[in-house]
């Protein structure tokens, strides 16, 4: 009989007033081995394909598990169009930071791949943050503010910027428009990480699907190119889109997460 994974909240202000984030942390059953943490991507939460995945898997193996969602997100309170880089970097540290687990890995989709590389650099300059074993990036997307989408910004999405502060565009992914602020645009400059060497100290696998019509899995390939001192293994799916939810896809990641925690040595 496997403990549930426990709904819980923890308070944050980004300058405006509380917000409660959401929280569900499935307590390890076994004792020394590293916590699994996810991070979603851009506008999508905890409860999706892969997270609910990586959650019955770390029930199975008995391991921890932290998820949660960031602030205008999911469960959690505070507006989307509110939110920066930098905010949802504090919320994910927050929530790690409430976990306290002594070991973790990071799985981090899209946005979320972006956000575990920055997670690492501001844990370095931590004294208790926990040690990061390693790191799992499917379809990542560091720098998709500068690198991704203002380079390919229309008229029309320049004037939206400038006279509303916001333009949106149809999602593939719901019926809802996705939203991009000038705020997001502005903050992600100040976030970037493929600027340097990226050290991230640990093993990192890469799942970049080459149908990805959001993250061309030619970012992958320049990722790569900025962790020259870490081990990295980088899978490319022949038919993997951004999602990678596919069951071949989910049992691609699973794979990864059990050979970055063999490698741990739990």
């Amino acid at each position: 009989m496997h403990t549930e994974a426990e709904l819980t909240h923890i308070e944050i202000d980004h300058g405006e007033g509380p917000l409660r984030l959401a929280l569900r942390i499935r307590p390890a059953e076994k004792q020394r081995s590293p916590a699994l943490v996810w991070f979603s991507g851009y506008g999508s939460d905890m409860l999706g394909t892969k997270a609910e995945a990586l959650d019955a898997y770390a029930a199975e193996h008995g391991l921890e598990m932290i998820r949660f969602d960031y602030s205008g997100h999911g469960e959690s309170e505070g507006e989307f169009k509110d939110g920066t880089i930098s905010r949802w970097l504090e919320d994910a540290l927050a929530a790690i930071e409430h976990a306290a687990p002594e070991r973790i890995i990071i799985i981090g989709s899209s946005m979320g791949g972006w956000l575990a590389l920055r997670a690492v650099q501001e844990m370095k300059k931590r004294a208790n943050a926990p040690s990061v074993e390693g790191l799992l990036l499917l379809a990542p997307a560091p720098d998709f503010t500068s690198e991704l989408i203002e380079p390919d910004l229309k008229e029309a999405e320049c004037k939206a910027l400038a006279e509303k502060g916001y333009f949106e565009e149809e999602s593939p992914y719901g019926p809802e428009p996705t939203i991009f602020t000038s705020k997001l645009l502005d903050d992600g400059r100040r976030n970037r990480v493929l600027v340097g060497i990226i050290e991230t100290g640990c093993p990192v696998h890469i799942i970049q699907g080459k149908l990805d019509d959001d993250v061309p899995y030619e970012h992958a390939l320049r990722l790569m190119t900025h962790l020259p001192a870490d081990d990295v293994v980088l899978t490319l799916v022949q038919d993997g889109d951004h999602r990678l939810s596919k069951p071949a896809d989910i049992e691609r990641m699973l794979n990864a997460v059990a050979n970055l925690v063999a490698g741990t040595g739990a």
